[in-house]
């Protein structure tokens, strides 16, 4: 690491870490005072638009005029690890992340995850595990609360995108929650991995755009066919969404698998 990277990296993550304290005490102290955590909404919010300012992030959305009311689940490319923020900065809704459990042990960022109601995720595989997830998810869609969900399961490694899980999408058919496709485009060249510094000393552009609400498939057929059926039908909307943002789509897909080994139910 060079000089001019670690000096980069200090000025970043040092402003980065007063923030994360002060808004996650607004967050902690007057959340519980508030109706339904609302405090802890506003300090979210507040956090990562101050935090893509500083960073040097100008945010660009579209499409939020397709959001729909009530329950729904927000599935979104995953780019960078700065798409949090980004995405934090400009959707609407009291949406709940679907958050590593890791990062509920930092102090202050995983203290306001807890306290706000955001779901933790296991990395590990297994049947058990996968359940338990899909549980949380449909969990917080009955709830009447939005979910966010990045459905590659982790960063593309090369900005192009991932093929898509089904762990969001059944609980998205269980609780009968309209998929919202996202894309955001602008930040894969900011801290990919490995990395300590986001972004160049210019300013970047970032860019969101939301598409139209995808129903849950009609009943009539199995569970996992209609959990196929909407995965694939999100992604190919995302898939969409960044072409016309100009983003990299990679080669054209394959076909998609008509059905997948069903997961278990909860």
């Amino acid at each position: 690491m060079d000089l001019a990277t670690a000096y980069r990296a200090a000025r970043q993550w040092v402003p980065f870490s007063v923030r994360t304290v002060g808004y996650g005490m607004v967050s902690l102290t007057l959340g519980p005072l508030t109706r339904d955590h609302a405090a802890s909404l506003w300090a979210m919010r507040a956090w990562c638009r101050s935090s893509c300012r500083s960073l040097g992030l100008d945010v660009e959305v579209s499409g939020l005029e397709h959001v729909p009311p009530g329950a729904f689940l927000y599935a979104s490319n995953h780019q960078s690890i700065v798409d949090i923020i980004v995405l934090g900065a400009v959707l609407t809704g009291d949406y709940k992340w679907a958050a590593k459990r890791e990062l509920l042990s930092v102090p202050f960022v995983g203290w306001h995850l807890k306290l706000a109601g955001h779901v933790p995720v296991e990395r590990s595989s297994g049947k058990r595990a996968a359940a338990e997830v899909i549980g949380r998810f449909e969990d917080t869609l009955r709830r009447g609360k939005p979910l966010l969900i990045f459905p590659e399961g982790t960063r593309t490694p090369d900005g192009c995108l991932q093929p898509f899980k089904n762990g969001g999408f059944y609980a998205a058919v269980r609780a009968a929650a309209p998929v919202v496709p996202v894309a955001i485009e602008g930040t894969y060249s900011l801290m990919r991995r490995g990395s300590i510094a986001a972004g160049t000393h210019e300013r970047q552009l970032v860019r969101v755009k939301v598409g139209a609400p995808l129903p849950v498939p009609v009943e009539g057929r199995r569970e996992v066919e209609r959990v196929v059926a909407l995965r694939d039908g999100a992604r190919s909307a995302v898939l969409g969404l960044l072409r016309e943002l100009g983003g990299n789509t990679g080669p054209v897909d394959p076909a998609p698998p008509t059905r997948e080994p069903a997961s278990p139910r909860v």
